[in-house]
């Protein structure tokens, strides 16, 4: 075979197939697994994502954007690009909605409600990388941060379809799932690229509190509740943080409304599944949080990428007007908090406030 190597072959002579590498991956605890023959990407859907700057110029995004287009430029000789998913579904016992609760709760999104899923996979994804080594691959390996377009790579190897919002949907996972990617020179049976069967549904679209879902299946970060409670540390805009309903770290309410999901089935990994503590927050206590004691309960969680500061902040811009007295209390105290971000979005949750109620606003003290 010109130009490409075969599979390769493990001590006892057996062949590096794709069945053999779907199996590891199951025995790995991957809910899927599915494998793409290697080619260049077409780019229209990408550029004009970037060119309206709907991935808020975020610095990962914009790095080797030829290398997501192209896998080979990011492994010589490449011939397929192997893609696994680990589900986050919710238990059966376990309510579907993550919309916070009445009252001063604040909710978190289902994927940041267990363990940090960029170590639980990629772990996971390593080994399977070095298992495949060990039987003379070649190997590049990735979880979210590298430099391979993960979700239309999945596509592509017939794991979902990009639905409406943006995301990967499968007919038995819904969209409660989270990717990683191998690119290897190995030559591999390629699974058929998935159809789409979003059809003529768009309840996606209307349930996005922030209309951030744009035509082409794109998303506009600037106005995704996710990227300015996660990704940003700048003040929330007014127009987004009065829509937010309390969500203080990421939002689901686009998947909340997909009907794949609500059938979907639970995940294999009990690493991912959701913990009480992190479905969601006390506003009292967020506001309440020092840097150690966020470190102490959430070491280990998607929440530590906000951290202490990125919490408190979000809290204030989306926490319900008028304040409660503590939170008011709690809300003047941060007006001389270290953090820049912080006390903007104390002071402008007292002037709102004091708007709602009548009261005189409290003046900042730090600039």
């Amino acid at each position: 075979m010109s130009g490409e190597r075969a599979a390769g072959l493990d001590g006892s002579g057996v062949a590096l197939d794709a069945a053999l590498i779907k199996a590891r991956a199951r025995e790995l605890g991957f809910d899927l697994c599915g494998i793409a023959k290697v080619r260049a990407l077409e780019r229209a859907s990408f550029d004009r994502w970037y060119a309206n700057d709907w991935d808020a110029r975020l610095a990962y995004m914009r790095a080797r954007i030829e290398e997501r287009l192209d896998p080979r430029l990011v492994l010589s000789g490449a011939e397929s690009v192997i893609v696994v998913a680990a589900s986050y579904g919710p238990s059966r016992d376990e309510t579907l909605s993550t919309a916070p609760s009445a009252g001063e709760m604040l909710s978190v999104a289902r994927y940041a409600q267990g363990r940090d899923y960029h170590n639980v996979l990629l772990k996971r994804v390593r080994k399977l990388a070095a298992w495949m080594r060990e039987m003379g691959a070649r190997v590049y390996a990735e979880v979210d941060t590298g430099a391979v377009a993960e979700k239309a790579w999945a596509m592509e190897s017939g794991l979902g379809w990009i639905g409406k919002n943006g995301l990967l949907i499968h007919e038995k996972f819904g969209s409660w799932l989270l990717l990683g990617a191998l690119v290897t020179d190995l030559v591999l049976d390629a699974d058929a690229r998935h159809p789409d069967r979003c059809g003529e549904c768009s309840a996606c679209i209307p349930a996005c509190p922030t209309n951030a879902i744009q035509e082409g299946r794109l998303v506009d970060s600037n106005r995704c509740l996710a990227f300015h409670t996660i990704e940003t540390r700048a003040p929330i805009p007014r127009e987004l943080a009065t829509r937010a309903g309390g969500r203080v770290f990421g939002c689901d309410a686009c998947q909340d409304a997909c009907p794949w999901n609500r059938r979907a089935r639970e995940g294999t990994l009990v690493e991912l599944r959701a913990r009480p503590r992190q479905k969601v927050l006390a506003l009292e206590d967020v506001l309440a949080f020092t840097d150690a004691s966020v470190r102490a309960d959430y070491v280990g969680t998607p929440l530590m990428r906000a951290q202490r500061d990125g919490l408190v902040r979000a809290a204030l811009a989306v926490c319900k007007r008028p304040l409660t007295g503590r939170v008011r209390e709690l809300a003047t105290t941060l007006l001389e908090d270290s953090c820049a971000a912080i006390r903007e979005e104390a002071q402008r949750a007292l002037e709102d406030d004091a708007a709602t109620t009548g009261s005189p606003p409290h003046a900042a003290t730090k600039s």
